[in-house]
């Protein structure tokens, strides 16, 4: 981890990003420019994302070549771990003797210009719980620096938002490829540990060390809040070696954050806050699931922690309509809701379906893409497993833009065929619009249609629902 802050680069920099168009670069652009610098990037594939960034004043270009290089002449260049070395604006950079950061160090160089950062990780739930942390703080008008994973409505749809000064910053942590290591903490969250990321750490073991060693990068006398009932964060806290004050959340169990008296109303949980022995007041959350009464207390420790009264936390909670995609309700087709969600992973969409399904509907219908082949082919069982009890699966292809695929390797047509053998009900769309002709055969009206994975099945969503927001 470096030590490196903001202010020890080059006054008005010129900072050149490699893969702008992704969701993290394009909000680390923005806050880039906001800190005064100049800023320019490149993405292979125009979007959204990068019109709205070049509305906003950096310099896009539409190609990855070295004369890009040439023509901005970055001081500094920022690129994501998806670029390969034989990039040619990244050979250039290095040619020219150019400092290069990975978008972890170079986000690694934010948190070390904050008085106050909360990094917020686990393996499930990092951008909701970062999302209600930020809309607790900005309720108590704290006026945080945020940054998301994804869009978020509470900071205007955007991913990122600039605080007017170096005092909090709010952020979530990802492990992938060890990222968080390279960020500092005054308070760090784990809302829990499971095994993924398997490209990285071939055994849960490795994944329990990696976040040992995320607790040893907290500032000595900084506090760190979990989920007290999971048992691999606390091999990781016994692992860890530092000075810090583990702050507990659990629902309806002894801690210093827990949720009391939880009921739930069509599928949306209600419960009385207990904040470090005091009653603070009755939340009532507007999106669904055991796994978001987690979500709340975690951000709820970790904002009374950075000064956010009862009052805000309670009004931020109440108030809170989720991050975009993650349980996000894009409208109506053929008379069915029609929900999107991030949930990827097995026991991601394991409790994504379990809150669906205690949800107004008639017929629930899940259309399911996992992510990556690798992780496929290491949780294989756990994806049979968690998806088995859906009364009807549509599997799309696996999708990866990470891997080299090769003829032999795992689908999801084998997760379909298995489920089937098991007494489920599955079935596999290598084609896009011929799932969309099943869904459209099995949809009505009253029924839902819970659509889970990446961006690119999500987007079906949109598809269905043209007219929607």
């Amino acid at each position: 981890m470096s030590e490196t802050r903001l202010d020890e680069l080059k006054k008005d920099a010129k900072i050149y990003f490699v893969g702008i168009g992704g969701i993290s670069m394009s909000g680390l652009a923005l806050l880039t420019k906001g800190y005064g610098f100049k800023v320019g990037g490149s993405d292979n594939h125009p979007s959204d994302r990068t019109k709205m960034l070049a509305d906003s004043g950096i310099t896009i270009y539409n190609c990855q070549e070295a004369k890009n290089i040439d023509e901005f002449e970055p001081d500094y260049i920022v690129k994501t771990a998806a670029i390969l070395p034989h990039n040619k604006e990244l050979a250039r950079a290095l040619e020219k003797g150019i400092t290069v950061f990975d978008r972890s160090e170079f986000l690694g160089i934010i948190t070390n210009s904050y008085k106050n950062v909360i990094n917020i990780s686990g393996t499930h739930g990092k951008t909701t719980t970062t999302s209600m942390t930020s809309m607790m703080l900005i309720e108590e008008g704290l006026d945080p620096t945020i940054h998301l994973g994804a869009p978020f409505d509470g900071i205007g749809g955007s991913t990122v938002r600039q605080g007017t000064g170096r005092d909090l910053l709010v952020s979530e942590a990802c492990e992938f490829k060890r990222s968080f290591l390279e960020f500092r903490s005054t308070t760090a969250a784990i809302t829990n540990i499971d095994h993924d990321h398997v490209d990285c750490y071939p055994t849960l073991d490795d994944v329990i060390d990696v976040f040992a060693e995320f607790i040893n990068k907290i500032d000595d006398g900084g506090y760190l809040v979990v989920t007290g009932t999971d048992d691999n964060i606390k091999e990781s806290i016994k692992r860890a070696d530092k000075n810090v004050k583990v702050i507990t959340c659990a629902v309806e169990t002894d801690a210093d954050f827990k949720a009391r008296n939880v009921t739930y109303t069509d599928g949306l949980p209600g419960f009385d806050l207990i904040a470090m022995g005091e009653n603070i007041g009755r939340v009532q959350l507007r999106v669904p699931g055991a796994h978001n009464i987690s979500n709340a207390l975690i951000a709820s420790a970790c904002a009374y922690l950075n000064g956010a009264s009862a009052g805000s936390i309670i009004k931020a909670l109440n108030e809170f309509g989720g991050a975009d995609g993650r349980f996000t309700i894009k409208g109506t087709y053929k008379g069915a809701e029609v929900v999107v969600d991030y949930a990827h992973h097995p026991t991601a969409a394991r409790v994504t379906i379990d809150a669906a399904m205690h949800m107004p509907h008639n017929n629930l219908l899940v259309v399911f893409q996992p992510l990556t082949f690798n992780r496929v082919d290491a949780l294989f069982e756990e994806y049979v497993t968690s998806l088995l009890p859906c009364e009807k699966i549509l599997f799309s292809e696996i999708f990866t833009d990470r891997e080299v695929i090769h003829e032999g390797m795992v689908s999801s047509k084998n997760i379909a065929d298995e489920i089937n053998k098991r007494g489920g009900n599955a079935e596999f769309y290598a084609d896009k619009e011929d799932l969309k002709k099943r869904i459209d055969e099995l949809t009505h009206e009253g029924d839902m249609i819970l659509i889970l994975g990446p961006e690119d099945i999500r987007e079906l969503g949109n598809e269905l629902c043209p007219g929607d927001k």
